[in-house]
Parts: C-alpha cells; structure tokens; sequence
C-alpha cells in the first residue's frame, strides 16, 4: 500500500515492539493523547482532528495490529483481550503515560479493557463507542460470516478487488451513516484494496467477543465520555445509555446529525469535546474564551 502521500506522514515513524512492526505518528507536545482507531481504519481517520489536538496536546496516533501499516500477530490473534495487550506492550515500549485516551468504535473497547486490566489509568473519550455485543437474532450470523470470509484464503484478495471500484466504498461509508469527503473516501479505499488490511479488519471482527467487557464494564474507574453521532447506522445511539447506566463516571454527549465517523465529519467539534475534557481533569488550562 502506497504511504508516501499518507496524512501526517512527516510524524510516522515505524517501532518493533512485542514482535510487531508499528506505524505510529507522533506530533505536538504538553500532555500526551492516545488516539485509538475503529475496525478497518487506520491513522488516516484521525486526519482533520490531529492539527487541532497538536496545538494543545501530544498526539500519539497508531495503527492497531492487522491495520493499516502495522504488522499482523501470527495466528491472526486480533481478540479484544489480545488487541489490549498488545497496545499496552507498545506503549510501554515507547514508555508513553497516556493523559487522556481517545477511542473510535472498536478503538474505545480497546482502551476500556487497557483501564479495567489496570494498563492506563487516564480518562476515555469514546466516539461511537462498540460497546456492547451485537443484538437480536443476526448477532451470531455476523461473527460467523467474518469468520468464514477469514478461513476462505481468498475472501481478502476478493474484497480488495471489489474495493477498486470507488462507488462500493462510498456505500459501504455511507452505510454507517455519515458522509466524509472525497479525501477520506481515497483513503480507506487503498486500506481496502491492501489485501492484508482487509485479512486483519476479518480477523478483527471474528474474534471479537464483547462479552467480558460488558460484564466488567462496572468495574471501570476510569472517567469516561461518551459522544455519539445521532445518526450512527453501525453503532445504535442507545448503546451509550446503557454504558452509562453501567460506569460510575461517565458522560454521554450527543452530536445532532452526524454517523459513525463523527470525528472526521465534524473533527473541529470533536476536539472540543476532548480539549474540555483535558481541561476538565487539569490537562490544560482553562481556555479563556
């Protein structure tokens, strides 16, 4: 997959760490962000909300094992647990103290389970969080589909092919309820095309079991804040409620009209909410406007 034109590129660097190559990004100075992308996305996803963070905070941005630049774990393990660990050994490889985490969807599961299993102790902003296993009778039909598309060797090469024509990544975006522009929609149609991202986003889906942390969720201490794109397709709105019901700090914020990718529909709105939320837990200074 071609990079050399890839958002922030200048801050890319690439680390080995628990046997994986890493693509991480690295940018800004002052306490350190976290930012933690969704399945089937990489660091481009962080693309509009990066500049604004950077001017306040260190931005850390990776790639999750299986995605986009980062290697993949032998055996495809890619389970939340797994997932978790692994993100834990990288950032203790590059002896980073998260102040603050920032996860999309999957990428907030992940940080939630680094808090509850005691690796990070800093508060969550989670975007649309994937938070609660899938529902209803289609539940065990969507696992086993990604599962089976994973044991079918050619499943990835299929779907990166299907991936050129343009118009199928526009649905499939469309699909989660938001609209990106036409910058955004080129990236994740290369990530598409790379059959190894696509066999790591497969992997990621058939092995994800959001069982546990739904029952620890309880357990959490970390203050937690949960925004949420109102018209989200991929990630019902409710799921917050119920989160919230079940965490002793946490807050839900609610962005009118925007989908899944909330964060880089509206990035400007979403690094509001997290420059508050620094400056609420004594990040920053309080902004004087």
């Amino acid at each position: 997959m071609d990079g050399r034109d890839w958002p922030h590129r200048a801050s890319s660097q690439f680390v080995m760490a628990g046997g994986l190559r890493w693509h991480v990004q690295d940018t800004g100075s002052g306490p350190t962000v976290l930012l933690l992308h969704g399945a089937g996305a990489a660091t481009h996803s962080w693309r509009g909300l990066t500049p604004i963070l950077a001017r306040h905070l260190r931005v850390v941005a990776i790639d999750l094992p299986g995605h986009g630049f980062t290697g993949t774990p032998a055996g495809m393990a890619l389970s939340l647990p797994e997932m978790a660990r692994r993100v834990t050994g990288l950032i203790r490889a590059l002896a980073l103290e998260p102040s603050l985490i920032v996860g999309h969807s999957a990428g907030a599961a992940i940080a939630i389970r680094m808090a509850l299993d005691g690796a990070v102790a800093a508060p969550i902003v989670a975007i649309n969080g994937a938070l609660r296993p899938f529902a209803g009778a289609t539940a065990p039909l969507f696992q086993g589909l990604a599962t089976l598309l994973l044991l079918n060797p050619l499943a990835a090469h299929v779907f990166a092919a299907q991936a050129r024509d343009r118009s199928r990544v526009a649905r499939l975006i469309e699909g989660t309820g938001s609209r990106i522009d036409d910058a955004g929609l080129e990236f994740y149609a290369r990530l598409f095309r790379a059959p190894g991202h696509v066999a790591g986003t497969l992997g990621m889906m058939a092995n994800w079991d959001l069982g546990a942390l739904q029952r620890d969720l309880h357990k959490l201490s970390s203050p937690l804040t949960l925004v949420v794109g109102t018209r989200d397709v991929a990630v019902p709105p409710g799921v917050a409620d119920d989160v919230a019901a079940s965490v002793r700090q946490a807050e839900i914020i609610r962005l009118v009209g925007l989908g899944h990718l909330a964060h880089e529909e509206r990035p400007d709105l979403v690094a509001d909410i997290i420059l508050r939320v620094a400056r609420g837990h004594g990040l920053l200074d309080e902004d004087p406007a």
